[in-house]
């Protein structure tokens, strides 16, 4: 039976190549959504919360085009990162992401400054990348259960786990190289 599915799909990827990365993106995702302890619902909920967040601050271009703003949303619970010139304008940014449908709490950790350059975003990039491939390298660790944003060389944990689950992933982060500091936003569920 599995090797059915498995030619079906195969054969499905050689006539659809251009599809090929929504097909395997399509499983990358369903494999995520199972081991994710979030109900569906709130996964489709928090990527309609970014997608507003986005939509909302991109309109306010006096506020957008000085600014730097990444928003992540996991079971409602916001995350902003970035730089923002003045606290107004970063107090401004949370109160726009706190009135959105199903937000349940927004943690800004802007930094207030110039938009930082596109070499730190990728040294950025890299640490999550390094994150990533740690945890799942490591069989005590399900990096389906995190989410992790970097900023500014500080990493930030979400998600819903035990605590157990939260002390080794951020033991397994703080040993990461290039990680300046770690913040937990962590929903227990024990």
């Amino acid at each position: 039976m599995t090797r059915n599915i498995m030619a079906l799909l195969l054969v499905s990827v050689v006539f659809l190549q251009g599809c090929a990365p929504a097909i395997i993106g399509g499983a990358a995702t369903g494999a995520s959504v199972a081991h994710d302890r979030r109900t569906v619902g709130s996964v489709v909920d928090d990527q309609g919360i970014e997608l507003k967040a986005f939509n909302t601050l991109f309109r306010q271009n006096e506020l957008y085009d000085v600014s730097h703003i990444n928003v992540t949303s996991y079971n409602g619970i916001v995350l902003v990162t970035g730089e923002t010139p003045t606290k107004e304008m970063k107090a401004q940014i949370t109160r726009e992401i706190e009135n959105l449908p199903k937000v349940r709490k927004v943690h800004n950790e802007m930094a207030i400054a110039s938009p930082s350059a596109m070499s730190a975003r990728s040294s950025d990039t890299w640490l999550t990348s390094k994150v990533k491939t740690k945890m799942t390298a490591d069989t005590d660790i399900d990096p389906f259960r995190f989410k992790v944003v970097t900023s500014r060389g500080t990493v930030y944990l979400m998600g819903m786990v035990t605590r157990a689950e939260a002390d080794k992933a951020t033991d397994l982060t703080r040993r990461t190289g290039g990680v300046q500091r770690v913040v937990k936003i962590f929903e227990y569920t024990d």
